[in-house]
């Protein structure tokens, strides 16, 4: 049962709507904040920071989540994290549920928040109430009004990144669309990064937390930018059921051809948040093949994925192979090294660099090639068994230090 890949972001499945604003919070030449609404009450997932320091509404989040009956709105901001804002944070997240619950007529433990940007300052709660009294009237189901959103929850960002797939459900098309943030502080056990998934699949909420749970650690969690973990990584998962399918309450066939759909959507979005990496020129993708374990191919894809050596000799499109077989053999994971093949490959052509972990004879010309392109992958092959993993990154440039060094002035 196949999927289709088509335009758009959190408003191609059916019910759901957004709109997007200026409110002021920290860019002044932009629009900053955004609002997704369900004309149609939704089953909620949704997987956090593993950061001992969480924001305050990815505390807010988790209660709706975990212990309220649905959820219907999405509030964000970017700009402002709400994070160590102690009391004073949280109630901020009730203020911003409260004023779009008014204006929506729905109950306020159905609107979730989601906040971006700079650490440890207080929301201007004048802004966000204006911001979100000038977004409904402007909300609508259109493309560019997902666009727009996308956008707008941007914060080092260069590109906005959103994702749209369809498939058949028992006969209905099922739509699932999502759009994220995450450019800077990404890494895994979710990054510095902030999701939103929507689809009008009759699901139950049991079942939407099982697919989302299992597909994070395939997807966001195979992202690492710097090796930063944040203290707002949230992925929210909406589903109004307005798709009429009959509703997904097992994991049955539906519930797998469901998964790979969302699977698609996820995997599109982690790959554009790595690519987007500060001040990054290329995508890196790491797969390890012939690995004995799923959880052997995970450690050694990430440890490569993590290493700044790897990462720098990406940039300077250097086949500097040793840093690679360095970073796995540190990794923890056991392997032999006197078997391992490595290929590197982009649009530029495939080559192998070692085999039996000794280098062939391979041009460096034709290598450096490869490696130019804006999308790179190292495969390695370690000939232990059939299982596999791959992780996303990106190279480290001077750009990224120059950001991060003065992000906050």
């Amino acid at each position: 049962m196949g999927y289709k890949i088509i335009e758009g972001g959190v408003t191609a499945a059916i019910g759901f709507q957004s709109a997007s604003t200026a409110a002021g919070i920290k860019y002044k030449d932009r629009q900053d904040m955004a609002l997704i609404y369900s004309e149609a009450p939704c089953a909620a997932a949704g997987t956090f920071t593993t950061n001992l320091v969480k924001a305050a509404p990815v505390k807010w989040d988790q209660d709706i989540v975990y212990h309220k009956p649905f959820a219907q709105a999405v509030v964000i901001n970017a700009g402002i994290a709400n994070a160590c804002t102690g009391t004073e944070g949280y109630g901020y997240c009730k203020d911003t549920a409260d004023t779009a619950a008014g204006i929506l007529k729905i109950p306020a433990e159905s609107v979730l928040v989601a906040s971006t940007g700079v650490i440890g300052m207080q929301l201007p709660m004048d802004r966000i109430k204006t911001g979100i009294k000038a977004m409904v009237p402007g909300l609508g189901g259109g493309l560019e009004n997902g666009t727009l959103s996308a956008k707008a929850i941007m914060t080092t960002d260069t590109v906005k990144k959103e994702a749209a797939v369809q498939v058949e459900l028992g006969g209905k098309t099922v739509t699932i669309g999502g759009m994220c943030k995450g450019s800077g502080m990404i890494h895994p056990n979710m990054c510095t990064m902030l999701g939103f998934i929507t689809t009008d699949a009759a699901i139950s909420r049991e079942m939407l937390q099982a697919a989302l749970s299992e597909d994070v650690k395939d997807t966001y969690n195979m992202v690492s930018v710097d090796g930063d973990t944040s203290t707002n990584d949230t992925v929210l998962l909406l589903a109004n059921g307005m798709a009429g399918n009959s509703k997904i309450t097992e994991k049955n066939q539906d519930y797998e051809a469901f998964k790979t759909a969302l699977h698609q959507v996820n995997e599109a979005l982690a790959k554009k948040i790595a690519g987007d990496g500060e001040g990054c020129t290329a995508l890196f993708e790491v797969k390890v093949v012939g690995a004995e374990t799923k959880e052997q191919a995970v450690i050694l894809a990430k440890s490569v994925i993590t290493s700044n050596l790897t990462k720098a000799a990406i940039f300077g499109h250097d086949a500097n192979w040793g840093r690679i077989l360095c970073a796995m053999g540190y990794s923890g994971a056991q392997f032999d090294p006197e078997k391992v093949d490595l290929f590197f490959e982009s649009a530029a052509g495939k080559l192998k660099i070692i085999e039996n972990g000794v280098a062939v004879d391979y041009s460096e010309k034709e290598a450096t090639k490869i490696l130019s392109q804006p999308e790179v992958r190292a495969i390695a092959d370690i000939k232990m068994g059939d299982a596999s993993a791959t992780a996303w990154g990106c190279d480290l440039t001077f750009d990224y230090v120059k950001i991060n060094a003065d992000y906050r002035s």
